[in-house]
């Protein structure tokens, strides 16, 4: 009987699943997004998720959809940065 620590366990469960993996990986960013983005868009941010490498951004004020529109190339910079490794490859605002 193979023996196994509770965190390689656990590591492999996240790398084969990709859905629970992108739930871990959106929760990171969520935490960092002030960093990354500043205090004020975090504030109207309502919500960050990933889903095929895109990572979702709702928001309800049309000026700051319209800003981070023009920002997506430095948004996946940013955010595959700070996770060290390419997490994401497109941004859709909502």
């Amino acid at each position: 009987m193979a023996t196994f620590k509770i965190g390689d366990a656990l590591k492999q469960m996240v790398q084969e699943n990709t859905k629970l993996k992108n739930g871990i990986r959106a929760v990171q960013i969520e935490a960092v997004w002030e960093e990354i983005m500043g205090v004020t868009v975090a504030k109207y941010t309502e919500k960050i998720y990933i889903f095929d490498q895109k990572l979702f951004i709702h928001t309800n004020i049309g000026p700051l959809k319209n800003e981070l529109g023009f920002q997506k190339v430095q948004i996946i910079e940013r955010v595959n940065e700070k996770m060290g490794e390419k997490v994401i490859t497109d941004v859709v605002i909502k």
